[in-house]
């Protein structure tokens, strides 16, 4: 019986024992959960309280890229905004299997080089750009994939509504959205640039930035110069619309040209489209060419305003002019003595030389100074050309430069000096921005007489109604100008039979208020299959202000234009 009771105690002592060790068990296995939820409640505490940390896929942090103001015409039309895009890119080193992420891009993203983007993948670095400026439905399809190591990052796109229509003068921007040319560009020379690299304009709206541009007038304008290029057969175009009072330029256009949204094109190989990317050349403000007889109208505006001529002055012009071993000679000449309105309206070589002879070699070069003829030109667009003149002005060099060969100008800067023919005499630079009379007037400068002034808008009217105008005439309006058919220069030397050919035009001739400026690059054929200006320049000035006059404020008047009688009997 002892022994028994003393087998029964130690049994109940080693089961107490066990249970002690149990509840100890438990009570550590209890305190682990608790400290394990202490620390998860801790965590989350702390996650709470705690700024939100940016996802791994979309970063909106320092690499957004900063906005750019909205482009509007001078009715508040859009011509440039910003769009929110995303740009994919990859984290090569937390790429698994850099074969299996290319074949999936590939069926999402178009034209991706798989080599690139293989190379990318593989590299040790820890950022790549794989592609820039995605569409949402790219993004969505990508974010489908699931693929490690792959995201995006938000950016800016700029987009062009009007195409191609404006493309010279808005310019366009580069994949970081910044100005590469035209207004864009010029916006980032006055101080956006510095703003972007500060980070001042980041998720930040800008005010509009207005143009001088109409783009109602500009989509005409480039319409019609598309069209000419194409039915004369010709290597370019172009035109453009410039107010002679403010000296706003309300269109310029330029043929070949192209998109601003697809600045670039690749080519099936992968190489870059050379040919398209011709287009970025502006020929009305970038390119300088030999302007022809329009220069005539300078130079009897220099004979008027030295008072070496009269509108009633006769010039001999019965026999060509031989000089340095060049004979100077009339196209289709008259043979005979000339007034100076009859000078103007058959284009007389012969008798323009005889002006430019009257003011002297030294004369004439400071009056094209004093157009701003031999400068560059001062405006708002970046990349305007310079003109070219001799080195050294000789006889021979301003008798040619009487009627346009010798000095190469830019034709946005001739069409500026023709404005100062018509508007009284006042040299106003040009701009694409808005620009009040007021304003216009405070930058003018004074560079012919009123009276020249008043000579000349006399004989553009005159040649308007009776000479090469004539195909430029829209009716009901009263448009005036002078046409310029000059050989162009190839490889040194002056083609016979390859013209550039312009028409400067006025209207309405009764109080002008506009200039336009036709060009047109060596055209094959022309209105009656001819190829000079008359013929290929003046049938699109009339294109153009047939459709753009309305808009421009410009009421027809259906009477019998008459030309003032101011000329003595000659």
């Amino acid at each position: 019986m002892r022994g028994t009771r003393a087998d029964s105690g130690a049994f109940i002592g080693t089961n107490a024992c066990r249970r002690k060790q149990a509840r100890r068990r438990l009570a550590i296995l209890i305190g682990i959960f608790f400290m394990a939820y202490l620390t998860l409640g801790a965590r989350l505490v702390q996650y709470g309280i705690s700024e939100p940390l940016q996802s791994a896929s979309i970063d909106t942090g320092a690499h957004a890229v900063a906005s750019r103001p909205n482009l509007v015409d001078r009715n508040g039309l859009l011509l440039a905004t910003d769009l929110n895009t995303v740009s994919l890119y990859a984290e090569p080193r937390r790429i698994i299997d850099a074969d299996e992420v290319v074949e999936k891009l590939a069926l999402v993203v178009p034209n991706l080089d798989w080599r690139e983007t293989h190379r990318k993948l593989r590299s040790d670095s820890a950022f790549q750009w794989l592609r820039r400026q995605l569409t949402p439905k790219q993004q969505a399809d990508i974010l489908a994939l699931g693929l490690p190591g792959i995201g995006f990052r938000p950016e800016k796109r700029r987009f062009y509504p009007g195409g191609a229509t404006a493309a010279h003068i808005v310019g366009h921007v580069n994949v970081d959205n910044q100005g590469l040319a035209g207004m864009e560009r010029y916006l980032d020379q006055q101080g956006l640039a510095d703003l972007r690299a500060a980070g001042l304009t980041n998720d930040t709206r800008l005010e509009p930035v207005k143009l001088s541009i109409d783009l109602r007038v500009q989509n005409i304008v480039r319409d019609v110069v598309a069209k000419a290029m194409a039915d004369y057969e010709a290597e370019a175009a172009g035109a453009v619309i410039l107010d002679a009072e403010t000296g706003e330029v309300l269109a310029m256009a330029s043929v070949p040209d192209y998109d601003p949204n697809e600045p670039s094109r690749r080519l099936a190989d992968g190489s870059v489209d050379k040919e398209y990317e011709k287009g970025w050349f502006n020929r009305i403000s970038n390119a300088t060419f030999e302007m022809g007889s329009t220069f005539k109208s300078f130079t009897l505006a220099m004979g008027l305003d030295e008072g070496k001529i009269t509108l009633g002055s006769v010039v001999d012009a019965s026999r060509p002019i031989r000089m340095g071993g060049f004979t100077i000679r009339d196209f289709k000449g008259k043979n005979r003595p000339l007034s100076i309105p009859e000078v103007f309206q058959y284009s007389s070589n012969i008798g323009t030389a005889a002006v430019a002879d009257m003011v002297g070699i030294d004369g004439h070069r400071q009056f094209l100074t004093r157009l701003g003829l031999l400068s560059k030109l001062e405006t708002e667009m970046p990349g305007v050309a310079t003109p070219t003149q001799p080195r050294a002005w000789k006889k021979i060099n301003s008798v040619t430069i009487s009627f346009g060969h010798g000095v190469a100008t830019t034709p946005l800067q001739t069409a500026v000096a023709a404005a100062a023919l018509m508007n009284g005499g006042y040299l106003i630079p040009p701009t694409f921005l808005p620009r009040t009379k007021e304003a216009a007037q405070s930058l003018a400068t004074r560079v012919l007489k009123d009276e020249t002034s008043a000579d000349m808008r006399y004989l553009y009217d005159w040649n308007g109604q009776r000479g090469s105008g004539r195909n430029a005439q829209v009716e009901g309006f009263h448009i005036g100008g002078k046409t310029g058919t000059a050989d162009k220069v190839i490889d040194g030397r002056y083609a016979r039979n390859i013209n550039f050919n312009a028409f400067v035009a006025a209207f309405p001739m009764d109080k002008p208020r506009y200039i336009v400026l036709s060009i047109i690059d060596a055209p094959r054929t022309g209105e009656n299959g001819g190829r000079t200006a008359a013929s290929t320049a003046a049938p699109m000035i009339k294109a153009i202000l047939s459709r753009v006059a309305p808009l421009l404020g410009v009421k027809p008047h259906f009477d019998d234009p008459t030309i003032e009688t101011r000329l003595i009997d000659y």
